[in-house]
């Protein structure tokens, strides 16, 4: 029988992570990014100090983790449709944006990040590439509706998901974030409609119609 290494160390708590991730949150919202403290979110959660330093580097990690969960909520919706599909997706992005941790917590991520590359590496694996499933969920059901075509290039495809959740992830964002515009069902259904006339373009080619 293959030796097996006795395991080291209490076992994570689902609990107690989420208890961490969460007064991390409410720390941002109260304090900000400076002024938090890995001391001040295990008071927060109950826990000891040690706790945070056996699953978190640093605060960096922790503030990202924090964050990348609110986004972990979204759910790509069967609709019927790749327009309404990406319209309710749309409105759940900025539901979750609206709320007032998930709007402190990312802009402060971002701002840190341009001085910190491992950040925004963190950033971009947690958030950013963890969400790419939904384009990618949405491309697939689209493409077997016949709403698009396939993609036989593999490298292609990966550059039309980047492109298609650089669209959605920067429109929503600068609209909540930044112009704090309301993204409303109005918005979202004008939105989608550009969306998808950029992506019928772009699937005809350079020499399409």
């Amino acid at each position: 029988m293959p030796h097996l290494r006795p395991r080291t160390g209490r076992p994570r708590s689902a609990a107690a992570d989420a208890a961490i991730l969460a007064a991390t949150r409410e720390a941002l919202v109260e304090l900000g990014w400076s002024k938090l403290t890995l001391g001040d979110v295990a008071t927060r959660a109950g826990v000891a100090k040690t706790t945070l330093y056996r699953r978190w580097a640093g605060k960096n990690e922790l503030v990202v983790d924090a964050v990348a969960e609110l986004f972990d909520e979204l759910e790509l919706p069967d609709l019927g449709s790749l327009a309404a599909d990406i319209e309710g997706v749309v409105l759940q992005f900025a539901a979750i944006l609206a709320r007032p941790e998930a709007r402190s917590g990312l802009m402060a991520a971002v701002a840190e990040s341009t001085r910190d590359d491992a950040l925004r590496e963190r950033i971009r694996a947690s958030i950013v590439d963890r969400q790419k499933r939904l384009v990618l969920a949405g491309r697939s059901r689209a493409q077997a509706r016949g709403e698009l075509p396939p993609e036989e290039d593999a490298q292609e495809a990966a550059r039309t998901v980047d492109l298609i959740f650089d669209m959605v992830a920067g429109a929503v964002v600068h609209r909540t974030l930044v112009s704090a515009e309301p993204v409303d069902a109005a918005w979202a259904q004008s939105f989608t409609r550009i969306l998808l006339l950029g992506l019928a373009g772009a699937s005809a080619g350079p020499h399409g119609a």
